[in-house]
C-alpha cells in the first residue's frame, strides 16, 4: 500500500455531517466506507453512537462497525491493524476505500502508527479502570499530570488508559512512544467537514433524533447486560444516559451533562484536526454550503491533490 495513491479520509468534530457527506459520495462512486469510530466498534451501542442504518449498511459495503463485545478493550493500533485489511479488500473488490470518522487517534495509528501498547495484567487493568471510571476528568487530569505530563490535556479515555499503562507498566505511554518501533504509514488526504458556527444546532438537533429514536430504551437493555466497567459505556453520552436509566440522576441533569460532554468532545475534536493535520494535504467544506457535495466530489476524484482550505 505505501505505493498506492493517498488514502481518503473524511473528518471532522462529531455531528458535523460526515456520514451524510460519505453517503452521498457512494451514490456517485463505488466505495467502502472504514468507520473511523471508537464507539461504533462495539455491538449493541448502536443510536448513541450515530452508527449507519441497517439500510445504509445493506446499500454501501462499511467495515468497522460491530467489530467488538462492549466488554473488551478495542485500541487503536488494533483497529489500524483491520483498517488496513479493509483498504485491501475494498481494493480487491474494485472499490475505493473511504475512511470516515473523528477518532483522531485512530486515523493517526494509520498514517502515522503509534507503539504497539505493552502487555498488562487483565485483572488488574480491568480493576483500574473501573477505578477510574468513578473520578471526574478533572481528578484523572490531575492524576495524568503526575504520571505523563504529555497527555494530561486529552479526553477521559486517553487520561485513564495514560494513567493505567504508567501504574501498570512503570512507564509512561511518552516513553513508550519514543522507545517502540512503528509500522509504516499510509499517505492520505483529509475533507475535513465541520458547519462552523451551525454546529451547536446541529449536535442539540441530533441528541433530539438519539432520544426519539430510542436511545433510552436502548440503554436500559445494555445496562441490563453489560457491567458497568464496560470500555463501550465511555462512549460521549452514555454514561449520563444510563445514569438517568438506572435513577442515578434525573434526566434533566443526565441530558445537561450530555450536551456540555459532547460540545466539548467537539472541541477537543476541532483543536486535534486543526493541528495535527498536515496542511497541504487537507480541503475543509462546510457541509451546508451550496458546493458542498460538488467540492466533496471534486476532492473524491482528483487524482493529482492540492490541499484546499475553505
Amino acid at each position: 500500500m505505501a505505493d498506492a495513491e493517498p488514502l481518503r479520509i473524511i473528518c471532522g468534530p462529531t455531528g458535523a455531517g460526515k456520514s451524510a457527506i460519505a453517503m452521498a459520495l457512494a451514490r456517485t462512486a463505488r466505495v467502502t466506507i472504514i468507520s473511523a469510530d471508537s464507539r461504533q466498534v462495539y455491538r449493541g451501542f448502536d443510536i448513541g453512537t450515530a452508527k449507519p442504518s441497517e439500510d445504509e449498511q445493506r446499500t454501501v459495503p462499511h467495515r468497522g462497525i460491530d467489530v467488538a463485545e462492549p466488554t473488551e478493550r478495542y485500541s487503536a493500533a488494533r483497529w489500524a491493524e483491520s483498517a488496513r485489511v479493509w483498504i485491501e479488500e475494498a481494493h480487491a473488490a474494485g472499490r475505493t476505500p473511504l475512511v470516515v470518522g473523528g477518532a483522531g487517534l485512530y486515523l493517526r495509528a494509520l498514517t502515522d502508527p503509534l507503539f504497539d501498547e505493552p502487555p498488562l495484567d487483565p485483572a488488574r487493568r480491568a480493576a483500574l479502570d473501573a477505578l477510574l471510571s468513578s473520578y471526574s476528568v478533572a481528578e484523572l487530569r490531575r492524576w495524568c499530570e503526575r504520571l505523563d505530563p504529555a497527555r494530561a490535556h486529552l479526553g477521559r479515555t486517553q487520561l485513564s488508559r495514560a494513567i493505567i499503562v504508567a501504574l501498570l507498566s512503570g512507564r509512561p505511554i511518552s516513553e513508550w512512544h519514543a522507545r517502540a518501533p512503528r509500522a509504516v504509514g499510509l499517505a492520505a488526504r483529509y475533507l475535513v467537514v465541520d458547519p462552523g458556527a451551525e454546529l451547536s444546532a446541529h449536535l442539540e438537533r441530533r441528541l433530539i433524533a438519539m432520544l426519539h429514536m430510542g436511545w433510552e430504551r436502548e440503554v436500559e437493555v445494555l445496562a441490563a447486560r453489560v457491567p458497568a466497567h464496560a470500555p463501550a459505556w465511555n462512549g460521549t453520552g452514555y454514561r449520563w444516559i444510563r445514569a438517568a436509566v438506572l435513577k442515578e440522576c434525573s434526566r434533566k441533569d443526565a441530558l445537561a451533562h450530555v450536551r456540555v460532554d459532547t460540545r466539548q468532545y467537539a472541541k477537543r475534536q476541532r483543536t486535534w484536526f486543526r493541528h495535527q493535520l498536515p496542511l497541504t494535504s487537507v480541503t475543509s467544506i462546510d457541509p451546508g454550503a451550496p458546493d458542498a457535495l460538488e467540492r466533496a466530489m471534486s476532492w473524491l476524484d482528483s487524482a493529482n491533490y492540492g490541499g484546499v482550505r475553505a
